[in-house]
């Protein structure tokens, strides 16, 4: 960390380092009617009433704050151990109470989108644009991350998207999983014996056996946003937030593992709007790396810039994560419909039907190129969207994907991405080879390209109206 960020630090409030407990800072443009309004609400997590065994009823009397209120499902109790709950009782005394004053935050910012306003770069984090800063680092196996497979957490799809011919695996508790109870518990279950290295599965039907590979994919877990709650599970008798489920869960029974295997517990945030929100979940990673004796950074996170919001904040979000931080990633479907939701009461603002918002368009080019630009000026990976695309049967069509595929990651290898996403390992090899083509023998990345020679990628460029409608 560069002398100059860390005195800009300290004499700016509104973006100063973090400590451990410290009360969420609203941005100056919240209004003090809207502050009053901001109740802190005690969120609730779980203990269980549902787990049988006599270690779990002392889980009970030593989290007496946290009640599982979900059915009790098979091989909870590898999971739900009496270490786990106390991380997750802990987190949410810590930190839950802030979640409502961020989503509240979020419904003040589209009431002035309604009223007219239109998203900005804000002017009272200006100086954290334009200081010298980088991130902290990346750890050896996340440098290369060419091509991410991303799946939900049942079995059988993560032994088969670990095994897949990419770099990493997004193990996704958010938008590809119904977020059922059972499914939740049981995902992570099976990330756990993923991280042990014996996960197996025999599929009922066809009795086909599915084991791991010897060498799979590095494993990075998506937890849900913090608009979502995780009403099995209570605190002070309200559902938690689930990202603190999510996360509490998957870093508590796995990261010993995971630092022994030389990787580390990461993690995918989505659904981020605010570098507030950044801060927040800075807050949450350094608590839990000092209660648990790990070096700063320990924990490595990449961002979603999903939300029309936040890309007007991405420098910001880097800053504010800058110690665990890795990536950005163009979560392009969510922003498309995010742009749609921000903007909606501004009628010159519709978009093409969607299968005609490929990356090419000027608003989308802008925002793939601007996530490049802000990435590598800060050290940190651009991650490029998922293409809608899956395998046909039909050969002709599935040639028809594979084209289409490879024109959407060569705008992205053009651009500068590090990287991107497919959605079945049946496009890996295609998204692959369009990487390696471009990234070069003995490339990891291509945090070399700067993108300096751009022109300005302002307002008028990220909410470029489309033409053709």
């Amino acid at each position: 960390m560069t002398q100059d960020v860390l005195s800009m630090a300290q004499r700016e409030p509104q973006f100063r380092s973090v400590e451990v407990g410290e009360p969420v800072q609203a941005l100056s443009a919240i209004t003090p009617d809207m502050k009053a309004s901001t109740r802190a609400v005690s969120f609730s997590a779980s203990a269980a009433n549902s787990v049988s065994s006599d270690h779990s009823k002392r889980d009970v009397e030593s989290n007496h704050e946290l009640n599982i209120i979900g059915e009790h499902v098979d091989g909870q109790d590898t999971i739900f151990s009496q270490g786990a709950l106390s991380l997750l009782n802990v987190l949410c005394q810590q930190f839950s109470a802030e979640v409502p004053q961020l989503l509240q935050q979020r419904s003040h910012r589209q009431k002035e989108f309604a009223a007219g306003k239109l998203p900005d770069f804000l002017a009272q984090t200006e100086s954290v644009r334009k200081a010298r800063w980088q991130i902290r680092g990346i750890p050896a196996d996340l440098q290369d991350r060419r091509v991410e497979i991303t799946g939900p957490v049942e079995r059988r799809m993560v032994i088969n998207a670990l095994n897949g011919n990419a770099k990493v695996f997004m193990a996704d508790f958010e938008d590809s999983l119904a977020p059922t109870w059972t499914k939740v518990v049981e995902g992570q279950i099976n990330l756990r014996d993923a991280v042990a290295g014996d996960i197996e599965y025999t599929d009922p039907t066809s009795a086909k056996h599915y084991r791991l590979n010897d060498d799979p994919a590095v494993l990075i877990c998506r937890v849900r946003g913090l608009h979502l709650t995780e009403k099995h599970v209570e605190f002070d008798g309200l559902g938690i937030p689930a990202a603190l489920f999510d996360f509490a869960l998957y870093f508590y029974n796995n990261y010993r593992q995971l630092l022994n295997k030389g990787s580390g517990p990461y993690f995918y945030i989505p659904k981020l709007e605010s570098h507030l929100e950044a801060r927040w979940w800075a807050k949450v990673f350094a608590y839990v790396e000092e209660r648990f004796c790990l070096l700063p950074g320990t924990i490595k996170c990449t961002c979603l810039i999903e939300t029309l919001p936040a890309v007007f904040e991405m420098e910001e979000i880097l800053f504010e994560l800058r110690s665990n931080i890795v990536a950005l990633n163009c979560g392009r479907w969510d922003y498309i419909l995010s742009d749609m939701k921000t903007l909606k009461h501004h009628a010159e603002h519709v978009l093409h039907d969607r299968q005609n918002l490929t990356m090419d368009k000027a608003f989308l080019s802008a925002y793939s190129r601007l996530l490049v630009k802000v990435c590598h000026k800060r050290g940190a990976l651009a991650i490029g969207g998922m293409a809608a695309f899956i395998p046909a049967k039909d050969a002709e069509l599935n040639q028809s994907v594979l084209q289409q595929l490879r024109t959407d990651k060569e705008f992205e290898a053009r651009n500068g991405h590090d990287g991107t996403w497919v959605a079945h390992p049946g496009l890996a090899d295609t998204a692959m080879a369009t990487f390696n083509q471009y990234l070069g023998a003995g490339q990891k990345n291509q945090l070399h390209i700067t993108r300096d020679v751009d022109g300005p990628i302002g307002a008028k460029e990220l909410l470029h109206l489309c033409e053709g409608v």
